[in-house]
């Protein structure tokens, strides 16, 4: 894969994205009958989960 110029990229253990979701118990389960209210959901379960990354992340970087 290198020689075609392919860099592989291996998650690190312990990144669960599914089991990140997963905290929020609306997308457990699907109560949504709408595709785009799920889509809704999940996209603000994305964001919460790196803006606390980013938030952790940036307390680690002050001095």
């Amino acid at each position: 894969m290198r020689a075609a110029g392919i860099t592989p990229v291996i998650a690190r253990r312990g990144e669960g994205a599914f089991a990140l979701l997963h905290w929020f118990r609306r997308l457990r389960t699907r109560w949504e009958i709408h595709d785009d209210l799920h889509t809704g959901f999940l996209t603000l379960g994305c964001a919460i989960i790196c803006w606390r990354r980013l938030k952790a992340h940036s307390f680690r970087q002050d001095p």
